[in-house]
């Protein structure tokens, strides 16, 4: 059953050096204050997974977190490469990063299958492609009924997985709508799980498309205001593009990366001062 906690106390509870760590979010409810937590906390040589790493995988992997990324396409949207990640694989800075690529249905099929418990997933996918060559968790598989050749893939399951949100109750369920990804089969897939939402609630709304992770398949729920940003969160914030513009020439220099890293993320002692502090110096669109 999830219990209500700080951010800070859920991480250091359930997240531990060496984990495979999933933070899922497509575009939308990216948990930049779990991340951020992560960081602050100290957190070394994780397994990030995640199906389309961009800003809050640059911050972490420059912050020298990680030590493997699984994942199915990196980069800053709309603006560039994640600079953080390349020097990371290209020139072992700050630390050397081993890499495990997939596309995105790779990715989303792993997770299923992680949720489903099952062993591997078959899917129709990667034709054309030369990952095959180089993931070895990428393989051949023929149909036992029909003799074609699909493709298999092991399941995920992260030792935790992190999902932001609108919406929890007050008996730990939590609520999301608008783009949701793969954010349930990636808590369902893992061993142990961590929501950051925007609000308590008494009660859930019902709206189009919403899901509903339930209290028991969660073991913990952080209340954090605008812990997605700068993604956005569909009826409460929109998406800071400009943030997103304004990262490039910060990750692209490792100076301006530790420099902007000790004043915003680690010079904070929470989210909440983060937002403040990035907003004194004009990178929050009003």
């Amino acid at each position: 059953m999830a219990e209500i906690m700080e951010l800070g106390e859920a991480v250091e509870s359930l997240v531990s050096d060496g984990d495979s760590v999933a933070f899922e979010g497509f575009t939308h409810l990216i948990p930049f204050a779990a991340a951020h937590e992560v960081i602050r906390q100290g957190r070394r040589d994780l397994t990030l997974i995640r199906m389309t790493p961009d800003l809050v995988y640059d911050q972490m992997i420059g912050a020298g977190c990680a030590s493997k990324l699984i994942f199915s396409w990196g980069g800053n949207p709309g603006v560039g490469s994640l600079h953080r990640f390349r020097d990371a694989v290209e020139k072992g800075w700050p630390e050397s990063i081993e890499i495990e690529e997939h596309s995105h249905a790779g990715i989303a099929n792993r997770y299923v299958a992680g949720a489903s418990n099952l062993p591997f997933a078959v899917l129709r996918g990667y034709v054309g492609t030369d990952l095959p060559k180089v993931t070895s968790t990428i393989a051949p598989i023929t149909c036992p009924f029909t003799g074609e050749e699909l493709m298999a893939v092991p399941a995920l399951e992260p030792d935790v997985a992190v999902v932001h949100a609108q919406q929890a109750d007050r008996n730990g369920n939590v609520a999301m709508w608008g783009i949701t990804g793969i954010q349930k089969e990636a808590v369902f897939s893992a061993r142990r799980s961590i929501v950051t939402v925007e609000e308590i609630v008494d009660e859930f709304e019902p709206r189009p498309f919403q899901i509903v992770l339930p209290s028991i398949s969660l073991d913990a729920v952080s209340v954090v205001p605008n812990g997605a940003y700068p993604s956005y969160a569909h009826d409460y914030y929109p998406r800071d593009n400009a943030f997103y513009e304004a990262w490039d020439p910060i990750g692209r220099d490792r100076g301006k990366f530790e420099v902007w890293m000790a004043r915003h993320v680690f010079g904070v002692e929470d989210f909440a001062e983060h937002l403040r502090s990035i907003e004194a110096e004009g990178m929050v669109k009003e």
